[in-house]
């Protein structure tokens, strides 16, 4: 007499990773900005997105009809916030602290996605991250040195005519250049130099 063989144990189905709207979109801007701060600008292609997201380059296509497009509002989500000019109590530790604030978005996932873009892609791409670019980081940036230059020229430590745009621009061109050419990942005592040999001669009173 045969033997009965046992039912096979039922398979468990595999989750589905079937997402949409805000929660897939995220999930594709922030496979972009990985490719980007791996791959860079001219390796990043949409298919390599959509592999990253686990989702269909359809899905990105649709939201998204260019790489251009993509990486802008990429950038636009993940770029760190920069708003916090905290008080110190004097002017070389309020600088020293918006400075290692902005070290550490230059160092972040989304600032390297953002350096990899500068650096990489030719002008008429460039033009078209010129927004995010400026109101992203230069903005942000200059409006952090500005509030915190103002309130060393009331404590009287900074020279009033120093509250010039010029002098705003010192510490980021200096970051970027010395980042793209030289390398450096502004370690804190590379900060503290900057402030005391370039900025505190520049701003100080008297």
């Amino acid at each position: 007499m045969a033997t009965s063989r046992p039912a096979a144990a039922a398979r468990p189905r595999p989750v589905s990773l079937r997402r949409r709207g805000p929660v897939l979109e995220r999930a594709i801007l922030d496979a972009a900005l990985e490719q980007l701060s791996t791959v860079g600008w001219s390796g990043l292609t949409m298919e390599g997105v959509a592999a990253g997201a686990r989702t269909g380059k359809a899905a990105v296509y649709r939201r998204w009809p260019s790489k251009e497009d993509l990486v802008a509002d990429a950038l636009s989500a993940g770029l760190p916030r920069l708003d916090d000019a905290r008080d110190c109590g004097g002017i070389r530790d309020d600088l020293y602290e918006v400075c290692r604030q902005l070290r550490d978005a230059m160092l972040s996932a989304p600032g390297l996605a953002l350096r990899s873009v500068l650096h990489e892609c030719d002008v008429s791409a460039a033009e078209r991250f010129h927004e995010v670019i400026m109101n992203g980081v230069v903005g942000p940036s200059t409006e952090l040195f500005r509030e915190v230059v103002g309130r060393g020229v009331g404590r009287g430590e900074v020279r009033p005519d120093a509250v010039d745009d010029m002098v705003f621009d010192v510490i980021p061109a200096m970051m970027m250049y010395r980042t793209k050419v030289c390398g450096s990942e502004w370690p804190d005592e590379e900060i503290a130099r900057m402030i005391d040999h370039v900025m505190m001669p520049i701003l100080r009173s008297g």
